[in-house]
């Protein structure tokens, strides 16, 4: 079934189709992905552990190519209109709907992409912030309610 609401819906009808059909909703596999990942950093230290999350704060605020490159190459096609309009709307040719194609299928699986592992960056520092908690060992709890 096609549905606009996003992965959260996704993943709450996996899990009641689930618990309808009498299955155990541990073994549904977005539940056993996210199981895997706790049970992994479950066995780091915690030292570690906060390294880890900075890492994952890092690529959660987005400081990757993907952004760059959605906000720059706008600029470079500025840079370069002339010799771009000249090259694709020479003598009728049609090429310019390629190159629009293109840039915005590129332009559209960035953005994707980016959000998307945005959100995994998000799932991992959640897993992360429960296990110091757990541990008693986490001043990291007062940056969990900025």
């Amino acid at each position: 079934m096609f549905s606009l609401r996003g992965d959260a819906h996704k993943v709450y009808s996996q899990l009641k189709k689930a618990s309808e059909n009498g299955q155990t909703l541990n073994g549904v596999k977005e539940i056993i992905e996210v199981e895997e990942i706790y049970n992994f950093y479950h066995s780091i230290n915690s030292d570690t552990l906060k390294q880890i999350y900075y890492r994952m704060i890092k690529e959660k605020n987005g400081s990757g190519t993907i952004p760059i490159f959605v906000s720059s190459a706008p600029w470079l096609f500025f840079l370069f209109s002339k010799q771009l309009h000249q090259f694709l709307f020479k003598e009728g040719n049609f090429l310019w709907i390629v190159f629009i194609f293109l840039y915005v299928f590129i332009l559209t699986i960035s953005v994707i992409l980016h959000f998307h592992e945005k959100s995994w960056a998000a799932v991992h520092i959640e897993i992360i912030l429960d296990i110091l908690k757990e541990r008693n060992n986490s001043p990291l709890d007062a940056m969990r309610d900025m």
